[in-house]
């Protein structure tokens, strides 16, 4: 995601969109809506991704403020994925679009 600080938008959902678009974010987020979700468990559940695009749109979307990354602390060491605040703001509207898609 390119960096836009000075980015001004005509509407609040112009800017969420720019926020959102990016190869996988959406379906990243889509998985986390179901609880804490693990990079591997990504790489299996989204088709076509690799590596490298899954950690691009992790990293993304903790650089924005919707996912946190928590280091689990067990033998073995893992990290897994959890909607913040902001990304549980989302919900509402994930909601509403798989409403209108149907």
């Amino acid at each position: 995601m390119e960096k836009e600080p000075n980015a001004t938008y005509d509407c609040p959902a112009e800017a969420l969109l720019k926020l959102l678009s990016g190869k996988y974010k959406l379906q990243v987020l889509r998985q986390a809506l179901e609880g804490p979700v693990r990079f591997n468990t990504l790489l299996r559940m989204i088709k076509g991704a690799n590596k490298q695009t899954i950690s691009v749109a992790l990293r993304e979307l903790e650089e924005i403020g919707l996912l946190e990354k928590k280091v689990i602390q067990q033998k073995p060491l893992h990290i897994e994925y959890n909607l913040t605040e902001k990304g549980l703001s989302l919900v509402p509207i994930f909601k509403q679009l798989e409403l209108t898609s149907e």
